[in-house]
């Protein structure tokens, strides 16, 4: 049934609607002659029976084939491919389209301007399928089964703007698919379109776009169904059409030719939706890729990095095994001389860590090398890429790269320095006191207790007061019940090197320092006001500052809340209460929460 490659139809069959007026035309039993002297309602009545008669007849009825013949050209006459009424059109359509099947591999038409007409006007008529609850809807349906099954549509392979053709047939289908279709519908579009692909010479720019433009994510957004659609062609096309797709890409990235399409700036876009369905399609574009990654354009560079690390780092992909040359290439780009370069490789390196552990051997140099990196931005998210991974599953991360967060604990930036602090202070929480992964794991982290404690000897207060508060969230959560607390503290300080012994009892030291410093502030506004006291409680406050980050702006803050304790009796008793050595952490949790947590946060 397939009009593709066949011979062309014999000249005796009339060259157009020309013929039917040089013989009489013959209507199947019952019809009526139909002209435009009739009624709309009489022509369609007419027309179904037309429909019905064509529909019922097969290949082998040669008598009837030529008999029917004139009012097969009569049917594409002019009068009905521009008829005003939509089911009159339908009617037309579907007996065309019968007329295809029938009259196969030889079409009745001879003319090429005719052709055209005749599927500019089906493809038309196809736009019917997009309204599933219409009356008229099961009509359409047998249109493009019809269309699907003969593959009409190769016949316009004669023409020579068949492409005009296909290209509205194809933006036709894609505009009325929709969710309302069931799996069918979206075969037989599938069958039409492919055939078209697959038997023809090659695919047209403009033809590949109107499929490509599918994939682009506002148009997927907009209608998952015609992405669907495009991605059931897309795979079932891969061996034809992938050659048109690498010179698509070949014009674009390689010989900067953005204006062979539209979609030249959506490139990158695309590159990762085809990835997606089928790496085939892009067999040819990854060394293109490769060579882009090496551009004198940072920014360029900066691209193909971000669409590389989507491509290496999805879950199910095998890129980077399959194509070694390019994920060479790839991992080159952590050294790159353009910041947000190295920064885009470090970001990619936790999702690939998390999905493909097998390539950490890999990563693990380069990271190392960044961690280093003279941008404090890039050491941050070196830390940030492999705790989160390690929070994941510790097994994703291997010694040398816990080892790497261990030295940025004292890197000269406070802001690196906090974040490898607090990540390494999250996973021994999470494996040394939660235990999730068992004994091993806790094994392979006990060392960050020591580590975070031989902080506190740093100079700097900011290191202190994070050693505190890690102390009292991670290490010994403040939070547990008071024996399950006293057994953490119990475990954590047998288990303690000496150096980390000796920092956490100058910690409760200084700790015990401030209290004491903090009450007898206390007893001073319970004094009555002099210069002597002013000054008493002005070199208190200058000591309690010193205690505060940022020294120099603690002091105003600290002078501000004295003010406020000494007008609010209230505020100074539940102080009183927190820095008592009977003072609960529950009691303490209350205090913090209710009006002192009110000043502390307005001030500081």
């Amino acid at each position: 049934m397939d009009f593709a490659a066949q011979p062309k139809p014999a000249a005796a069959l009339c060259g157009g609607v020309g013929g039917a007026a040089d013989g009489k035309i013959a209507y199947p039993p019952g019809v009526k002659e139909i002209t435009d002297k009739i009624t709309t309602d009489e022509m369609i009545k007419r027309l179904k029976m037309v429909v019905k008669t064509f529909m019922d007849m097969d290949q082998d009825s040669e008598d009837e084939k030529q008999q029917y013949l004139p009012l097969a050209l009569h049917l594409a006459s002019e009068f009905f491919l521009r008829n005003p009424n939509k089911d009159v059109r339908l009617l037309v359509a579907c007996c065309l389209a019968d007329i295809f099947r029938i009259y196969a591999p030889e079409a009745p038409y001879t003319s090429h301007d005719k052709l055209k007409d005749i599927f500019l006007f089906i493809t038309r008529q196809l736009k019917g399928l997009e309204d599933t609850k219409s009356p008229q809807f099961n009509r359409y349906f047998y249109l493009l089964e019809n269309l699907a099954w003969v593959k009409s549509y190769n016949i316009c392979f004669e023409l020579e703007d068949c492409n005009e053709i296909f290209i509205q047939l194809f933006r036709t289908l894609f505009s009325v698919i929709n969710n309302s279709h069931n799996k069918k519908v979206q075969m037989h579009m599938l069958d039409l379109m492919s055939s078209i692909i697959m038997e023809g010479d090659g695919v047209t720019q403009e033809l590949l776009d109107s499929i490509l433009i599918n994939l682009i994510p506002a148009h997927k957004n907009l209608n998952k169904q015609s992405f669907d659609l495009a991605k059931g062609l897309l795979k079932r096309t891969v061996q034809t059409i992938e050659a048109c797709i690498a010179n698509f890409f070949n014009q674009v990235l390689v010989l900067g030719k953005s204006s062979v399409s539209d979609l030249s700036e959506h490139i990158f876009d695309l590159i990762q939706e085809l990835f997606a369905i089928d790496p085939h399609l892009l067999l040819s574009v990854m060394p293109q890729l490769e060579f882009k990654l090496k551009s004198n354009d940072g920014e360029e560079r900066l691209a193909v990095v971000r669409l590389l690390a989507k491509l290496f780092g999805s879950k199910d992909s095998d890129l980077a095994t399959q194509n070694r040359p390019l994920w060479q290439c790839f991992l080159g780009r952590f050294n790159d001389i353009h910041v947000p370069v190295r920064l885009e490789s470090v970001k990619f390196a936790s999702h690939c860590l998390m999905n493909h552990p097998d390539l950490a051997k890999d990563l693990t140099e380069y990271l190392k090398v960044r961690s280093h990196d003279p941008e404090e931005a890039i050491r941050h998210d070196v830390i940030v890429t492999i705790i989160t991974a390690a929070k994941r599953d510790l097994a994703l991360v291997n010694d040398q790269l816990l080892g790497f967060v261990r030295e940025r604990t004292l890197d000269k930036r406070w802001r690196v320095r906090k974040e490898a602090m607090m990540g390494l202070a999250q996973l021994y929480k999470k494996y040394c006191l939660h235990g999730e992964a068992g004994k091993e794991a806790a094994e392979k982290v006990s060392w960050i207790k020591d580590k975070l404690l031989h902080i506190y000897y740093q100079n700097s207060i900011d290191d202190k007061l994070l050693v505190e508060k890690i102390f009292a969230q991670y290490l010994v959560p403040h939070n547990l019940e008071t024996e399950e607390r006293m057994k953490c503290l119990y475990y954590l300080y047998a288990s303690l090197d000496p150096n980390a012994v000796k920092a956490l009892n100058e910690m409760w030291k200084c700790q015990n320092m401030l209290r004491s410093h903090v009450r007898e502030l206390l007893d001073l506004h319970k004094q009555p006001t002099s210069e002597t006291n002013c000054s008493a409680m002005f070199g208190k406050l200058m000591t309690i500052a010193k205690n505060l980050p940022d020294p120099g702006k603690a002091q105003d803050f600290v002078k501000k809340f004295n003010q406020v304790l000494g007008d609010d009796e209230k505020l100074r008793s539940q102080l009183e209460l927190l820095i008592s050595p009977t003072c609960s952490c529950k009691q303490a949790d209350v205090c913090v929460v209710s009006k002192l947590y009110f000043y502390i946060y307005l001030f500081f």
